[in-house]
């Protein structure tokens, strides 16, 4: 079977109410209930809008896998036009009818905010489903994730500092974070708590008076891959390395929670090659959906979520291990570990979820929607 028919479901539907493409795609619910954010984001087509979810549902899979969670990997996606004037209006209506689709899988498929969307549209998607995670505390949820992912970035470069420079600590390290968003932007505060010294670079220029203000260096986004340093943070957009991007970089260890860095898994080989270290981007971009489904679904309080989040340190150390042992990448270290465990559910619980995990509910069956677009629930 092709990775691209490799999903449990796919559903594809235009919205009642605004008429934009919604997209949920579920790669895997072996382990548990399918969870993975919502992002509403711009597209040459709704069909790139269907392949950024097929991707990042995989990648929630493996991210969910290796963190050692019960849940599967899925994503949802409103796909605007390059042209689409998102007025508050368009906005709410798109939410509600995701939020009615998302209600349509009965707890089996669980969603939290993702590029565009943010805790507040999480409130408007919790009118038709519970399992809208990140709103706000007022509203009986965790908020924002952006901490606890940092979190585990920082814990993951502490581990990748070890195994690269032989010590964990980045004091006196020049580290590059590419990405000066609500998680680029607390991982770089935390190295230069640390004692790092901290260029940051984002393709949105009204960010560098921020970074110079916080006390960072600033270094242009053309820049960022070649420019000297110990370690590359990749806190921004996927497909950041391609076998040119590879060819750029200077650094010996790249650690970022940055989804899909990879433009094809084939380069994590020209990394390994060039003797650089990458950290899976799903391992250490974990932290905060191991926050945020401890905290809402599984009921853990604030520390002993968080004490999972650090968990990500060990995790990284682990797999680190295992690559240099068996001289394989650490792509395929991470790969191996989550296989295992999806293996092992699927041998003790056939096609539903992990042994152990909450059972989703059958979600019932798509009616026909309106529009040109396809229905499709396979």
């Amino acid at each position: 079977m092709s990775r691209a028919f490799a999903h449990e479901e796919v559903v594809v539907r235009r919205g009642r109410r605004s008429g934009l493409p919604l997209i949920v795609a579920i790669h895997s619910r072996a382990l548990g209930p399918a969870a993975g954010g919502c992002r509403m984001r711009r597209y040459d087509t709704w069909q790139d809008g269907l392949t950024d979810a097929l991707r990042l549902s995989e990648a929630m899979t493996y991210k969910s896998a290796v963190a050692g969670l019960d849940f599967g990997g899925g994503k949802s996606v409103i796909a605007l036009d390059r042209d689409t004037e998102v007025t508050p209006e368009l906005r709410e209506s798109a939410l509600e009818d995701l939020g009615e689709l998302i209600a349509s899988f009965g707890g089996s498929y669980r969603t939290g905010p993702d590029i565009g969307t943010g805790p507040e549209d999480m409130v408007v998607l919790r009118r038709f489903s519970p399992y809208a995670y990140c709103a706000p505390e007022e509203h009986g949820g965790t908020g924002d994730s952006g901490g606890p992912t940092a979190t585990g970035v920082l814990a993951a470069l502490r581990a990748g500092a070890r195994h690269v420079f032989g010590d964990s600590s980045c004091a006196g390290r020049a580290v590059v974070v590419s990405g000066f968003g609500s998680v680029g932007s607390r991982v770089a505060a935390g190295l230069a708590a640390e004692g790092a010294h901290v260029l940051v670079s984002d393709v949105d220029p009204s960010r560098k008076e921020a970074a110079l203000a916080s006390g960072h260096g600033w270094v242009e986004p053309g820049r960022a891959l070649s420019a000297p340093a110990d370690i590359l943070v990749p806190a921004a957009v996927g497909g950041v390395f391609d076998e040119e991007g590879v060819r750029r970089l200077t650094v010996p260890l790249v650690v970022g929670p940055a989804n899909n860095q990879l433009a094809d898994e084939s380069v994590a080989d020209s990394l390994a090659e060039r003797g650089i270290v990458w950290v899976p981007d799903y391992v250490a971009g974990a932290g905060g959906v191991v926050y945020t489904l401890s905290r809402e679904s599984e009921g853990c309080d604030h520390e002993a979520a968080l004490e999972r989040v650090e968990g990500i340190g060990g995790t990284v150390a682990h797999l680190l291990a295992l690559a240099r042992t068996s001289g394989d990448t650490p792509l395929r270290a991470a790969r191996q570990l989550a296989d295992r465990r999806l293996t092992t559910a699927g041998s003790l619980a056939g096609a539903g979820p992990g042994a152990g995990a909450e059972a989703p509910a059958p979600a019932p069956a798509s009616a026909p929607a309106a529009g040109a677009l396809p229905v499709s629930r396979s």
